[in-house]
């Protein structure tokens, strides 16, 4: 693995995207075992982990929570607008959006819109609530479009490291 800097690309080996697999299917995976699984030395293998998190590729491990079975019923997309396009207002709306737990995802669109969230709440009407209270202009925003997935197809938290 070669590592230029944490804010540049890094050159993954067969190795390194063998931990990375293993590690985005079972975040929990002993060292023996994935060691085990990559065919490498224990130490081998915790050194080469060890690298990947230096060098901001494993950025943290996390739980994957069955948001249905806890009461978040929807996942909505909005499209959102703003008022400018200066950089004042942008930070404005960047720093609101990280703020609130309710956003999953928020990016900066080149097109149509200015941004999109990926927002998950109960309901509608906690939905209903976010966005009268959030989706403001206090925050930046000056029109929002709100669409409603009907069914999820696909989720995943995996990259596609056969593509690199």
């Amino acid at each position: 693995m070669k590592i230029i800097s944490k804010s540049i690309s890094v050159k993954l080996d067969r190795i390194d995207k063998s931990i990375i697999s293993e590690l985005q299917k079972n975040g929990r995976i002993q060292n023996n075992d994935l060691s085990r699984e990559i065919g490498l030395s224990p130490s081998s293998c915790l050194r080469r982990v060890k690298l990947l998190e230096e060098a901001g590729v494993i950025q943290g491990y996390t739980t994957i929570v069955d948001q249905h079975k806890i009461g978040f019923k929807l996942i909505l997309f909005s499209r959102i607008w703003l008022v400018a396009q200066d950089a004042e207002t942008i930070d404005t709306f960047i720093e609101a959006m990280k703020e609130l737990p309710q956003v999953m995802e928020c990016y900066i669109i080149l097109g149509e819109c200015d941004a999109m969230l990926k927002v998950i709440v109960p309901d509608l009407e906690s939905y209903r609530k976010f966005q009268s209270t959030h989706l403001t202009k206090k925050n930046g925003i000056t029109s929002v479009k709100t669409d409603l997935p009907s069914q999820i197809i696909k989720q995943s938290t995996e990259l596609p490291l056969n593509d690199l």
